[in-house]
């Protein structure tokens, strides 16, 4: 199954304050993730958005989980299922549908910037 979640990321502890977003991928045994610091506009510009590590499956249902190592807190604002419309995840650009109740279209990756559209 083809699988996508989005994460609020809410870091606040003695040293940082910082809210960033987690978009996943599920991608075989594990999800390709990424970080944005804004959420793509439907019909919007591009963002920026910077790979991180793979990410365990479990995170693709948790809604909401406070982490260790005073890394704050994450809370699941979207997910539903994709499919690959151009390229492969293994590429630097790609195009997928995205399908969820509260996040559907396009998602367009170039680079190290993202959108999100209703059609190609």
């Amino acid at each position: 199954m083809d699988r996508w979640a989005l994460l609020e990321h809410t870091v606040s502890n003695s040293s940082t304050s910082e809210v960033h977003f987690d978009f996943l991928v599920e991608n075989g045994s594990d999800c390709l993730t990424w970080k944005m610091f804004e959420l793509p506009k439907l019909n919007g510009s591009f963002v920026k958005i910077i790979l991180q590590p793979n990410h365990r499956l479990v995170w693709l249902t948790t809604e909401y989980q406070k982490l260790s190592r005073e890394r704050g807190y994450v809370r699941r604002i979207g997910f539903g299922n994709y499919s690959i419309l151009q390229n492969n995840l293994s590429k630097d650009n790609f195009t997928l549908k995205l399908s969820g109740e509260s996040l559907s279209g396009v998602f367009r990756k170039e680079g190290n910037m993202c959108c999100l559209c209703k059609k190609i």
